[in-house]
């Protein structure tokens, strides 16, 4: 008998390893702040961390103070340990490469910061930019953030990483670490799955494509109610995991490629 349910093509994407990904930086600015540290983990289906890899940048340029008292990593230690920006953005993007190119979703807590960020210091660094790649299409994403807001739109509380696992009862340690939000990420991503048959149901390409509709309906709702209480000049991206890219001070000129509909899932077909 075929199966009519729309979330239920191949193997749930919980069921198998799962990738965390988390940066942590110079300030929240996409197109301007830096790479301070990042983490990729993997984390097996019992919640066992398989394999990890960190890195500390020497972003180039002074931590605010108000940055470093987030992550604790200071400008005079990331420039006497850290590697150089350069390197460390390419091994970074090399990890996350071969975590897509292997069929893994990685996850990652409010995806359009991290990828956009990450997308920014590829172009200052003269490296491809991400949508530029071939496998860029075909990466599969898992953003708790998109998904809480998709199954429970009008939930009472803050989004933040730390109140998400609260509210999910997952596992979160050591917060503003690269490492220790990278695995937690993974852990509110499956306790969603335990709590949300839908969730629980979906391959990892159609809670893909399913996120980038409910992104984009936030995104809407969010700038509608804006427009109301007259904040005109704030633009809500609709795009994800990733947000359009913009030309600036350190941006690569080049136009970007964007992934078409039927080669990818990481654009919307509906209009704006």
């Amino acid at each position: 008998m075929t199966s009519t349910d729309p979330f239920a093509h191949g193997p749930a994407w919980h069921t198998g390893t799962l990738v965390g990904f988390d940066l942590e930086t110079t300030g929240v600015d996409t197109t301007t702040d830096r790479v301070v540290t990042a983490a990729v983990v993997y984390v097996a289906p019992t919640g066992e961390v398989v394999r990890s890899r960190h890195w500390l940048l020497d972003p180039g340029v002074p931590i605010p103070a108000a940055a470093s008292a987030v992550h604790g990593v200071s400008t005079q230690e990331a420039r006497g340990s850290g590697m150089s920006a350069g390197r460390g953005v390419s091994e970074i993007i090399d990890e996350l490469e071969g975590a897509w190119r292997s069929g893994l979703p990685v996850v990652i807590f409010n995806a359009p910061y991290d990828l956009t960020l990450l997308d920014a210091e590829a172009a200052r660094h003269r490296l491809p930019r991400l949508a530029t790649r071939p496998w860029w299409p075909d990466a599969t994403v898992v953003d708790p953030l998109v998904i809480d807001r998709g199954v429970d739109r009008y939930r009472k509380g803050k989004r933040t990483l730390g109140a998400t696992a609260e509210f999910y009862r997952a596992e979160a340690r050591d917060a503003h670490s690269a490492l220790g939000d990278a695995a937690a990420a993974v852990a509110v991503a499956r306790a969603m799955a335990a709590g949300h048959e839908l969730i629980a149901r979906a391959d990892a390409p159609t809670l893909h494509s399913a996120q980038v509709g409910w992104h984009h309906d936030w995104a809407v709702h969010l700038q509608a109610y804006l427009c109301s209480r007259g904040k005109l000049g704030t633009v809500i991206d609709k795009a994800w995991p990733m947000r359009e890219p913009v030309v600036g001070r350190h941006r690569a000129p080049e136009p970007v490629a964007r992934p078409a509909v039927a080669g990818g899932r990481h654009r919307d077909t509906r209009a704006a």
